[in-house]
């Protein structure tokens, strides 16, 4: 964390193949771990009639950022496995298999030019240029799998 860092950092959830589900911004001089609990109770589950249940995440995978007792924790409560590297204990690399999707989304996303450097001055402006990114990034999956 840096308190004298201007400009703002993206908050990315994603599902397993990359597609962007939920997308957030905050101060860059804030900490990650601050915005995992709103991105997570702002997500939409899915409700199934026929069947009478609700389909939530089964799993996360974080870098060393949300790496907080007390997040991990409320994860377990909300019965969403956790799958965050330990500050100390593990190393970065053997989330490698997982980690380089949410990398590939970051990319798909910056890739917008409006994205790509700060332009905005107010934060729902960028905030609503993320989401159009994100679901311009979703367009084009759809687009590349019915054709």
């Amino acid at each position: 964390m840096d308190r004298g860092k201007p400009g703002s950092t993206m908050h990315i959830l994603s599902d397993a193949n990359g597609l962007p589900l939920l997308v957030g911004v905050s101060a860059a001089n804030t900490h990650d771990s601050e915005a995992l609990k709103p991105m997570i109770e702002g997500h939409q589950t899915r409700h199934d009639p026929h069947r009478g249940r609700h389909f939530k995440p089964q799993r996360l995978h974080a870098d060393k950022a949300y790496d907080v007792p007390h997040l991990r924790k409320w994860l377990r409560g909300k019965r969403i496995g956790v799958r965050i590297a330990r500050t100390g204990i593990e190393s970065s690399e053997r989330l490698g298999r997982r980690r380089w999707v949410i990398e590939r989304t970051m990319s798909w996303l910056t890739g917008y030019r409006r994205l790509n450097h700060r332009y905005e001055r107010h934060p729902r402006n960028y905030l609503a240029f993320l989401g159009l990114a994100a679901s311009l990034c979703c367009y084009k999956r759809l687009i590349r799998l019915t054709t």
